[in-house]
């Protein structure tokens, strides 16, 4: 009996400690909640803020929550939930991702691609070397041991990844469209390649380095980056052949907003799973869905779709600010630099250094290489935009965090020092580039780039009006899915081919892919102009209008 009252009772402690588990974890969801949206109402209030934006509100926001938290439990916790690299990666970064290449204007982002996979990925390449090789100095000034050829070139990928959700929120794409095309297009590339690179010398060995080797490193980074684009590519265009063939609109607008919204994760995980860069990924099938797929929907599911995607990207992104601000107090990370805090400091301020010339080392002298490609003064780079894109890139966030928290930690957790230092060093440089770069952005831009009537009209005249021959605004592909007046663009006169490519190679390749577009991709996946029309269908009438005129 005595036996069995003892199984009872530790039966009866266990089904406590799970009920006290589950309890605490229903009032750490809650209290996130409520902290979501507080950061989306004061964010609201401080939209004509000239300083804050709302990544910044709800990254201040978790710090003081931290505080309070610390407070409360005397010292022990400052954090409801561990930040989780899978979580960020797996179920945060998607969606934010998708919805850029969703939502970006396509006609910029085409028309600057060569610059920006200049920047994203040569750029991001040399500021990994310039910040290796900073530390590797510093290394053998200070005699430190410790840190090896892989953490070297480790600490460089991690802090040359940009923070391109901040860019969304510093940056305006209707203010400042040439800006926000460059910076978040390499971004985006920025943060593909470092996570490449990342995963890419983790396997490498330093010891037995060889031209051979050499190459096969570089083709393996090409294979991982082209391969990726291709897969976000094929996977937008299954979903563009399927919804088309298929047309759910005509039974359920549910279940073509369902596909689309599944097929757009599908990309992503499929990255993952054949070990690819899924950022890559997931942004290409953004920008190819919103060209075919977007368009064999009916209307109601097209708007249910865009506001859908820019919600659960608008959320993802205040909820990472909010965790990497709540993150950062962790206690445990900093009882191991409490006893030299200076070493913390000055290891902060070196990288934070070295971040600021790893980025100015690639953006000067590849501006000058890009300016050289260009016949118009208008599409050339001016010094004033040259700082502004070094100054908006600056900022780290998520990203650096977590592979910063997958080096160096383990499940979140680390007992080494020398490690712990790294983590401290990687939460204080991305809290202050967040912070007050990110609070100098706008006003940087304003006094830089003062907006003007010449300007406005520029941009306008860009984004509105299809341009003539001799223009270099030409795009390569639509923007956000509104087709240009073909009509009048076929009716100007052309020149030959072979003098057309010299003048204006852009024109000749938008030319050239147009007809190929209209010829074979949109018949077969759809799109504007080539949707079919099933009587029955729940399209409203403007649908229905254009098709016939199509």
């Amino acid at each position: 009996m005595a036996i069995v009252g003892v199984e009872n009772s530790n039966t009866w402690m266990g089904a406590g400690e799970l009920l006290s588990s589950e309890h605490a974890s229903v009032v750490s969801i809650n209290l996130f909640v409520v902290l979501l949206c507080t950061c989306i109402i004061i964010g609201h209030l401080l939209e004509e803020n000239r300083w804050l934006n709302e990544s910044i509100t709800a990254l201040l926001i978790g710090i003081c929550t931290g505080v309070v938290i610390l407070l409360l439990s005397r010292g022990k916790s400052s954090r409801i939930l561990v930040f989780s690299e899978e979580l960020f990666f797996i179920y945060l970064l998607p969606p934010i991702i998708f919805n850029a290449g969703f939502q970006v204007k396509k006609k910029r982002f085409f028309r600057n691609f060569s610059t920006i996979t200049l920047f994203g990925a040569i750029g991001t390449l040399i500021s990994t070397g310039v910040i290796s090789a900073g530390i590797y100095v510093l290394n053998l000034q200070l005699n430190v041991k410790y840190i090896s050829h892989h953490k070297l070139v480790a600490i460089g990928a991690i802090f040359s990844a940009t923070d391109s959700v901040c860019t969304l929120q510093v940056l305006n794409q209707d203010e400042t469209p040439l800006l926000y095309s460059l910076v978040f297009g390499e971004g985006v590339v920025n943060d593909a390649t470092s996570v490449v690179l990342f995963n890419a010398i983790q396997s490498l060995d330093f010891s037995h380095i060889s031209s051979i080797a050499s190459l096969e490193f570089a083709g393996s980074f090409l294979y991982l980056l082209i391969s990726s684009t291709i897969l976000g590519v094929l996977v937008g265009l299954l979903s563009a052949y399927t919804i088309k063939t298929l047309y759910f609109g005509r039974h359920s607008t549910d279940r073509e907003v369902a596909i689309m919204i599944l097929m757009a994760y599908l990309s992503y995980m499929l990255a993952e799973l054949f070990s690819l860069s899924a950022i890559l990924t997931v942004f290409f099938c953004g920008i190819v869905m919103s060209h075919y797929t977007w368009h064999n929907v009916t209307q109601s599911s097209r708007v249910t779709t865009k506001h859908a995607f820019a919600t659960l990207s608008f959320v993802a992104e205040i909820f990472i600010f909010l965790y990497v601000g709540m993150d950062a107090l962790d206690i445990e990370k900093w009882k191991f630099v409490s006893h030299s805090p200076g070493t913390s400091i000055s290891t902060s301020s070196i990288l934070l250094g070295l971040v600021m010339v790893g980025r100015a080392a690639f953006v000067f002298p590849l501006s000058f290489l890009s300016n050289l490609t260009k016949n118009f003064s208008s599409d050339k780079l001016t010094i004033k935009q040259q700082v502004t894109i070094w100054w908006a890139g600056l900022m780290r966030g998520a990203v650096s965090m977590a592979l910063a928290y997958n080096h160096f930690t383990r499940s979140g957790y680390t007992q080494l020092r020398p490690n712990a230092i790294m983590i401290t060093s990687t939460i204080t440089v991305v809290l202050f580039s967040t912070v007050v770069f990110g609070m100098l952005t706008k006003p940087l831009i304003k006094f830089l780039l003062p907006p003007t009537k010449q300007m406005l009209a520029s941009d306008s005249m860009v984004c509105s009006e299809p341009s003539s021959p001799k223009s270099l605004a030409i795009p390569l592909l639509l923007d956000g899915g509104n087709s240009d007046d073909e009509e009048s663009s076929n009716s100007l006169p052309r020149p030959t081919s072979l003098r057309m490519f010299l003048r204006t190679p852009s024109y000749s390749i938008h030319y050239h892919w147009r007809r190929f577009d209209d010829g074979f991709m949109r018949p077969v996946f759809g799109g504007r102009g080539f949707v079919p029309f099933v009587p029955g269908s729940p399209v409203e009438s403007d649908d229905l209008q254009q098709q016939w005129l199509n």
